[in-house]
């Protein structure tokens, strides 16, 4: 289970949503992720004005048609663009313990770092990591006041989908597929243990275990923003770190080149850069891999990219696969060569040249020179 913190943009709103301990989120793209991001079971605390208000565990979720015309939120039409923003995606709360805390508490730096490093509130909502949730569980005393329910009247729901198609996008009901639901269908796949666990096999011998670690979303450092954030449940002695990025198209070398930046700016703790894209530009294969970093594709494996998906249907779809020649290659020494990789021990099958540049650049440059007669596995 998650811990968020959800931003709410006044007083007003506020105050609605601790009396009907009701939360929503507008007809927008972020309103949307906010809605995917957070399960059912999951806890939640509103965040105003510095200050975090009650814990609650989410009851349930639901997505409300004509939702303009229902409460307890009142429209916000801005003046500047026109738009009409409203709140039809919803969660019930189930309140666990009332308390109002201020931000700059210790307890809260995980998320305040977010808040500070972000400049605001413009974020919907912060995740929050296992060790707030256990303080915040803490603090105040248990809920005991009955709660208002919030009578809705006869309304009829709907479930979100997405496309690829944009004749076929019609807010809230269906939007285009963007990277921010993409990191977020991730983040929920890497937060189940098999997923997890194999993603932290592919980094080699190292003992790790799934249940050791928790899975969060983005991150703010001052080199930009962490998409997800896998960290250690509850550092011992060491706090152990791995940095995500997400891009829902190809990878570019600027991506590679920030993920490495965030991996500097982590730290000696950080034990590897995951970069996922739906493929890789030609730069970032030729520039290889680093013992540091991986590469996984992503699939959704749809029939089709035409038609309108729901968000459920995706994250059962997702498939992460690891590029093989981002893992560093166990290489043999020849004995009568001495060149690298052409021992006969643990053999290897032959791989296209897209899936090992560095490698048959390599072989290339070595066969060349030997055909000119330069003595294989002697300096040029």
């Amino acid at each position: 289970m998650a811990y968020f913190l959800l931003s709410v943009s006044n007083k007003t709103n506020l105050d609605l949503c601790l009396r009907y301990a009701l939360a929503g989120f507008t007809n927008s793209i972020n309103g949307l992720w906010t809605f995917v991001d957070i399960e059912e079971g999951d806890f939640v605390s509103f965040l105003y004005g510095a200050k975090v208000f009650n814990l609650y565990r989410v009851a349930s979720k639901e997505a409300l048609k004509n939702a303009d015309a229902i409460g307890p939120w009142s429209p916000v039409t801005f003046r500047t663009s026109g738009r009409t923003y409203y709140f039809p995606f919803r969660l019930r709360l189930q309140p666990v313990r009332e308390f109002t805390e201020s931000m700059v508490r210790s307890e809260f730096a995980y998320v305040a770092e977010n808040l500070l490093l972000r400049g605001g509130y413009r974020k919907t909502h912060f995740q929050a990591d296992q060790t707030t949730l256990q303080v915040v569980s803490e603090m105040g005393e248990p809920y005991r006041k009955p709660v208002e329910v919030f009578s809705a009247g006869n309304y009829e729901t709907f479930t979100p989908c997405v496309t690829w198609e944009k004749t076929l996008e019609s807010p809230p009901e269906t939007f285009l597929f963007q990277e921010l639901l993409l990191q977020s269908l991730v983040r929920h796949h890497l937060s189940r243990k098999e997923n997890l666990q194999e993603l932290l096999d592919s980094l080699g011998p190292g003992g790790f275990q799934a249940e050791d670690f928790e899975v969060l979303g983005e991150k703010a450092l001052p080199e930009g923003h962490i998409d997800i954030l896998i960290k250690d449940r509850s550092p011992r002695g060491c706090s152990r770190k791995i940095v995500v990025e997400v891009k829902l198209n190809r990878a570019q070398l600027e991506d590679l080149e920030q993920l490495e930046a965030y991996l500097g700016a982590m730290g000696e703790e950080c034990l590897a850069g995951i970069l996922i894209a739906k493929d890789f530009s030609r730069k970032v294969r030729e520039k290889g891999s680093s013992p540091k970093i991986r590469y996984y594709t992503y699939t959704l494996e749809l029939p089709d990219d035409t038609g309108k998906y729901p968000i459920k249907e995706l994250r059962e779809r997702l498939r992460l696969r690891m590029v093989e020649d981002s893992t560093p290659r166990r290489r043999t020494e020849d004995p009568e060569s001495g060149f690298p990789g052409d021992g006969v021990e643990n053999p290897e099958p032959a791989r296209p040249e897209s899936q090992s540049v560095v490698y048959n650049t390599i072989e290339r440059e070595r066969r060349r020179k030997h055909e000119r007669g330069v003595p294989r596995g002697n300096p040029p």
